[in-house]
């Protein structure tokens, strides 16, 4: 299973993050949001693949980003256009388009994106952009019938092992870490995301899905 952890920005809090087992790293270049980075983080993880978190910006944003942030993987956490996506692709970075969902009928949309997504990533409806600390109802996604991975998002905290332990769907490929391992707004709560990691990677849940990079 894919375990990315996002909203960092403290360069130290980066390199601590770094040693603990988790596999992807996000970065969030939205000016609304309490864990924007400003400019260029002093330091970028090297073992971990790198993500720009983007809400509602322009192709030519997101091209400067992918180039002062070294990103392997963009994430789109607005009204992105399946166009965008598409182009997004053309540049070989891999795209994830997020979506919050409310209801069944919120999974329709995803058809539009599949053909130019290489994951999606399921999420929390709020008055902002992620980080809401809320988890939505999981059920939700039996009715996801599409062929692209998704990683799971919303509300995970230390406390969701156990539900995480019950959730299956074939196309579940991994979970998305923020605001439930924080100490404050982008500074990760390292010993508590440390032994979350070790202990999902752990259990024995995790033999029904295969490794994915």
């Amino acid at each position: 299973m894919i375990i990315k952890v996002c909203g960092m920005r403290d360069a130290e809090n980066i390199r601590q993050v770094e040693q603990i087992g988790a596999d992807w790293m996000g970065f969030i270049d939205y000016e609304r949001s309490p864990r924007y980075v400003n400019g260029i983080p002093e330091y970028l993880p090297k073992s971990l693949k790198r993500v720009g978190v983007f809400v509602k910006a322009p192709f030519s944003r997101i091209m400067e980003r992918i180039g002062e942030w070294q990103l392997n993987i963009v994430q789109l956490h607005g009204n992105e256009s399946p166009e965008l996506c598409r182009k997004l692709q053309q540049v070989s970075v891999k795209v994830i388009k997020a979506f919050s969902l409310r209801t069944d009928k919120d999974l329709c949309t995803t058809e539009y994106y599949a053909p130019y997504c290489d994951y999606f990533l399921f999420d929390t409806p709020c008055n902002g952009y992620g980080g809401s600390g809320k988890s939505f109802d999981w059920e939700l996604l039996t009715n996801y019938h599409g062929s692209v991975p998704f990683l799971l998002s919303g509300g995970l905290n230390p406390n969701s092992l156990e539900a995480l332990s019950k959730f299956y769907h074939p196309n579940w490929i991994g979970i998305d870490l923020n605001s439930g391992f924080e100490l404050a707004p982008g500074i990760k709560d390292v010993n508590s995301l440390s032994t979350f990691i070790s202990e999902f990677r752990n259990n024995k849940f995790n033999k029904k899905y295969s490794n994915n990079e």
